[in-house]
């Protein structure tokens, strides 16, 4: 296997067992056992297990980012594509294996000691919470900045919401509320056509 491809292959594997199991539960002799390589192998790829967790957040987060912005960017403008997140987050639920927000469980299992990998999601979720700022920006008209920071940190506190307690339900009722709620930030009227 090329070294491009057996550092793809053990943080594909990581991404299984943290994902599922946790990021605590899952130990280096587990990730280089199901990844069928030496132990030194995995360490010439990563310098430590928070080094493969970083490596597995940017992964997850990148392949999470580019299908949520196509799906949302390829709605018509104005109420579509406000609510294109929730619209999103239940296509993933139903796709089974579902066990909430990756980073929210990795984040749950952190010590303060932990502060590269807190740094990675903090990163990530402002990533997202700029983005939907983008999207309230281009649906409704004539919005302040700070208008457009309260209903882009509504939506997202509402998605959060939603995906972690569609996990813990193990239901997509969450996720229909927080859609039916969203509307509420935002003054219809001034939505783009």
């Amino acid at each position: 296997m090329q070294k491009t491809n057996i550092k793809h292959h053990i943080i594909s594997i990581a991404n299984d067992l943290f994902y599922s199991n946790g990021y605590n539960a899952t130990g280096i002799n587990e990730i280089v056992a199901k990844s069928n390589i030496a132990k030194a192998t995995l360490y010439h790829h990563f310098k430590s297990k928070e080094a493969i967790c970083i490596a597995y957040l940017e992964m997850r987060h990148q392949s999470f980012m580019k299908p949520l912005t196509s799906f949302v960017r390829s709605k018509p403008l104005g109420k579509p594509q406000l609510l294109a997140i929730f619209d999103f987050l239940r296509n993933l639920y139903r796709q089974g294996d579902f066990y909430g927000c990756w980073a929210q469980k990795i984040l749950g299992e952190l010590s303060s000691k932990d502060k590269k990998i807190h740094a990675v999601i903090q990163r990530q979720k402002k990533e997202l919470l700029l983005f939907l700022g983008e999207i309230v920006g281009d649906n409704i008209a004539h919005i302040s900045i700070a208008e457009t920071e309260k209903i882009s940190g509504g939506l997202y506190l509402l998605y959060e919401s939603a995906i972690t307690e569609s996990h813990l339900h193990q239901n997509d009722w969450p996720i229909h509320l927080a859609k039916s709620i969203a509307p509420s930030l935002f003054v219809e009227s001034r939505l783009k056509q």
